[in-house]
């Protein structure tokens, strides 16, 4: 957390209660949630919804709880709570006071202000390598569905086991694409690695943002994949990565962490998007596992909230409140 004078600190962290077992299936495994983002793309929906200026991943969009609580509950299975790193953003605090609170074994890291998903990365993982250099790092974004969370849970542990046999190189893990959506960003899977339980492996050739939709459809015909951002790999390889392509924001995250002056190297920092600064400067040493069965949807805009709700048949009590307004179809249209 950060102190009044904006110095990072971490939670206490607790081992009471762990089994011996998960605790040594959870040897080195790390989880690394990025919940600092503004949001500002579905920011009119989740004002109607809530009231008040939260992001989308503090907003009850679906089944009452807000994303990040939703995945939260989704890694549970795969990470102890004591090795899941939350990076949140101060402006934030509000409202997700009550919720860290309540997670006693989580280590939290508030940044005096959000600076990319690059710099979120960056601080976590150096974290994490101060306390277990030998770390294998999960990244999830909190604005994320999935219609089969085992199927899901499955491919991350897949995704573990090909950073391990592959060290020096990050695996995303790429959704099969269904239609040919503009507002993703797109993977070219390159050369075939191996068969996971989860699907196919493969180098990657190319990241492409957001083609037009002529584009998309030529994608989506040579097999590229959705580009879900959930990276798995080596803590180390993590940074190797961000000091090649953006030494300067390590070295003033390096800063921050020490509670030398966070206020001052944040001032300072650039923002960061990690795939488009990082990982497509990086492409020869990522590596893409195929995603078919878990059901991916990302939550960034309200046209994706509703379709994946009408799509997977869910109801939203929010949506009955809305359609009592009359302003709600107007709205949706400007949504759609």
């Amino acid at each position: 957390m950060t102190k009044s004078d904006g110095t990072f600190c971490t939670k206490p962290t607790s081992s009471s209660g762990t089994s011996a077992g998960r605790a040594a299936m959870s040897a080195n495994r790390w989880a690394v949630l990025l919940a600092g983002g503004d949001g500002i793309r579905l920011q009119e929906l989740t004002r109607r919804i809530s009231g008040d200026s939260r992001p989308k991943q503090f907003c009850p969009l679906i089944a009452g709880k807000s994303l990040f609580d939703q995945t939260r509950e989704r890694i549970d299975p795969l990470f102890l709570r004591n090795r899941q790193v939350l990076v949140l953003s101060r402006a934030h605090q509000k409202y997700y006071a009550g919720d860290v609170a309540e997670a006693l074994e989580s280590r939290a890291l508030v940044q005096p202000q959000n600076r990319g998903t690059g710099v979120a990365i960056a601080l976590a993982t150096l974290h994490i390598l101060s306390r277990d250099p030998e770390g294998i790092v999960s990244v999830f974004p909190c604005d994320h569905y999935y219609s089969d969370e085992e199927s899901f849970r499955g491919t991350i542990q897949s995704a573990e086991k090909c950073a391990k046999r592959h060290p020096e190189s990050i695996v995303l893990v790429g959704a099969e694409a269904e239609y040919p959506e503009v507002d993703y960003g797109w993977i070219q899977p390159d050369v075939f690695v191996s068969q996971t339980k989860a699907g196919p492996l493969s180098r990657v050739r190319r990241f492409w943002e957001k083609p037009h939709q002529r584009q998309a459809a030529e994608l989506m015909r040579l097999g590229c994949l959705w580009n879900t951002f959930v990276t798995v790999g080596r803590a180390r390889t993590f940074l190797e990565l961000l000091q090649s392509e953006v030494p300067k924001a390590v070295v003033l995250a390096t800063r921050a962490l020490a509670n030398l002056d966070a206020e001052g190297a944040y001032d300072q920092l650039p923002t960061v998007d990690f795939s488009r600064d990082v990982l497509a400067q990086q492409s020869r040493r990522l590596l893409v596992l195929r995603d078919s069965d878990s059901g991916w949807a990302d939550l960034g805009s309200p046209p994706r909230v509703l379709e994946t709700l009408t799509r997977n048949g869910i109801h939203a009590d929010w949506i009955d409140r809305e359609q009592a307004d009359s302003s709600f179809g107007q709205s949706r249209t400007i949504f759609v």
